[in-house]
């Protein structure tokens, strides 16, 4: 990579944190408030923690077993987003929600998360770090950990949010069973097959979308609308680009 290369690659990441700092800004959000395209599996999710709070029911969202270490854990960070901002969302709701993964790294972030919802929403009494649980130490003994909170008779939906490999089958046996469920992974193979097998799939950048649609911090937000800018910006640089090379400029 040239030093050329690195001064641009280095300035997109500036100017979109600089932008992403302004959009944030509580004036520009009240302004400009934020318009995303509806997607139904977010939908289905907002709805079902209505009904966590009506019914006195909870969620359960999984982690998937990845590391920290590993570049796949984008996805299960995603997830523990999104388990803060269901947990402060339900808080009124009699069983607070619960979360699994496979990997103790990440069991240590979920119960730190939890921890965190107690506190924001002043229901320290009620935490638990039980709540969150290692299901198992391999892939497949996760997914078989897992099932069992899936089908929990207390659990009203379930999100599944993170790395997972060819387990995502085992897990999706138990999922139809359930009354909501809602998929994602940056895997291939997982989003393959929760897409042909169960209903509400988070597809590509969907997945990395889900905590600004919960409104789980104003950074979310600001960060697709700052990726729509980027779009803009690309997009009418291509159709410039085009239009000199048919000109004979470039």
């Amino acid at each position: 990579m040239s030093s050329i290369e690195q001064v641009i690659g280095f300035s997109v990441v500036v100017f979109f944190t600089i932008l992403v700092i302004v959009f944030s800004t509580k004036s520009i959000r009240t302004r400009f408030p934020a318009s995303f395209r509806k997607i139904e599996a977010i939908n289905r999710l907002k709805r079902a923690i209505g009904m966590a709070v009506e019914d006195g029911s909870r969620l359960h969202i999984s982690l998937g077993s990845a590391q920290l270490t590993d570049p796949s854990n984008a996805s299960a960070l995603v997830g523990l987003s999104t388990l803060h901002r269901v947990g402060q969302l339900t808080s009124t709701s009699d069983l607070p929600p619960i979360c699994t993964s496979g990997s103790g790294s990440l069991l240590i972030l979920s119960q730190d998360a939890l921890k965190r919802i107690s506190v924001d929403t002043n229901t320290q009494a009620f935490y638990d770090p039980n709540h969150a649980s290692m299901a198992g130490a391999t892939p497949f003994s996760y997914a078989v950990g897992t099932m069992e909170s899936i089908v929990d008779r207390g659990v009203n939906g379930n999100v599944l949010i993170g790395n997972f490999g060819t387990e995502a089958g085992l897990l999706c046996e138990t999922l139809n069973k359930a009354r909501v469920s809602i998929t994602g992974s940056d895997s291939i193979t997982a989003q393959s097959i929760f897409y042909a097998v169960t209903q509400d799939t988070l597809i590509g950048e969907e997945l990395y979308a889900l905590p600004a649609y919960l409104a789980a911090n104003p950074t979310h937000q600001a960060s697709l609308r700052v990726e729509d800018v980027f779009r803009m910006v690309i997009g009418a640089a291509l159709i410039a680009g085009s239009v000199l090379k048919v000109l004979g400029i470039l």
